[in-house]
Order: C-alpha cells, then structure tokens, then sequence
C-alpha cells in the first residue's frame, strides 16, 4: 500500500514538474527566431479546428469544429461546419459574415476586439506579433510546447479579454491552439490540427 502512495505522490510530483516553466531570455529569443524562420516560408495556411466554449455555469463545454485557411499577407477565413454552417472573413479592413446564406460586413476598425485577434493570429503566421505594443507579452514552456501569453493593455479591450494564449508546437513552431480568456471565469480554446502549408489558395475562397 505504501508503495502505491509513494507511486502515486511520484506521478503527481512528476505532472506538477511537467506544468509551464517561464522561458529563459535566451529560450524567448530562440523561440522568436524559430517562428519567424518558420514563418517566412508560409504563404498558405489551411488547417482543420475544434473550438471548446467554457461557460462556467455549464458543466459541459459547447463544442464546434471548422477550417481556418490562411493566405498571406492578411486573409484569413474561418469557416464553421459543425452544429451549423458560419464563416467569418478577414479581407480588406473588414470582417465578412456569411450566417447560413445571411451576409453582413462589419468594419474591423469598428471592432476593437476583432481587430486584435486577427492581427495575433495571422501574426503567428506571418511572424510579426512578438513586437505588438498593445499587449504586455509573457513566454512560457512544456513538454513539446513554447506558450505565449498576451494580455492586452487597453483598458476597453481588458473588458472583454483578459488574456489570449498562443501554444506553439516546439518542433514546427507553428499554433497549435488559441485560447481566449474572458474578464470572467469563461474561456473560448481552439485546437487546430491537420495542416496543410503553401497549397495553392484561390483568392475566391476568401470571398465569403
């Protein structure tokens, strides 16, 4: 029996040791290095998601899953497949909306909260969100995963998000997820998987 106890404090010690570290400067600057040499080579990004919606008074996440599909230097669409069909575009300074045939535009610069998604993610592609003056930026590590935490420092924005996360894949340096917390205890994660790089893209796709 004590050897189960002491087996089982071991596993547990061992899963605690296992949490995030805070990344070195060295390892924050070859991080960003990684990335960016990754980053460079992407001109095409399509890749499958499942998004987990937390609601702290549900006891079950709402799941859904989708595409994302990238083309460089900013289009960026994702397309909501299941439970129903939903695709929000970023092209031109806009957000498009196509809800199940119902179409809307919203101007991103109207949107502060869109506006700074976007820039994230297709900075985690394109390379260029390391150096964003509007987020206070810390660096983490785990087993096979680099994290990097934004919290924002405009004050209407910390409203709505607290903070977002970006969880890198250390040997492709390339998202792996994307979580959004909220002011409360609510969080939206996305998992992408499935990637498939420099395909060719059609501009139509973003067409929306």
């Amino acid at each position: 029996m004590k050897t189960k106890i002491a087996l089982l404090l071991l596993l547990i010690s061992g899963n605690l040791f296992a949490q995030e570290q805070k990344m070195s400067d060295a390892e924050i600057t070859a991080f960003k290095q990684d990335v960016n040499v990754v980053s460079k080579k992407i001109k095409t990004l399509s890749t499958d998601f499942v998004q987990y919606k937390h609601l702290d008074f549900l006891s079950k996440d709402i799941e859904t899953s989708g595409k994302m599909i990238f083309k460089e230097p900013s289009l960026l669409q994702w397309q909501y497949k299941k439970p129903y069909n939903y695709s929000i575009v970023f092209k031109n300074g806009k957000i498009l909306i196509n809800d199940e045939g119902k179409k809307s535009a919203v101007d991103i610069g109207n949107s502060k909260i869109f506006g700074r998604i976007n820039k994230l993610i297709v900075g985690s592609v394109s390379g260029n969100m390391f150096d964003d003056k509007e987020f206070t930026i810390s660096y983490f590590k785990s087993k096979g995963q680099n994290i990097a935490k934004f919290v924002p420092k405009d004050a209407t924005l910390k409203k709505y998000i607290k903070q977002i996360e970006l969880t890198f894949d250390k040997e492709e340096a390339t998202v792996i997820q994307v979580k959004l917390l909220e002011s409360s205890e609510d969080y939206t994660r996305i998992v992408l998987k499935n990637k498939v790089i420099n395909a060719k893209i059609d501009d139509s796709v973003f067409n929306n």
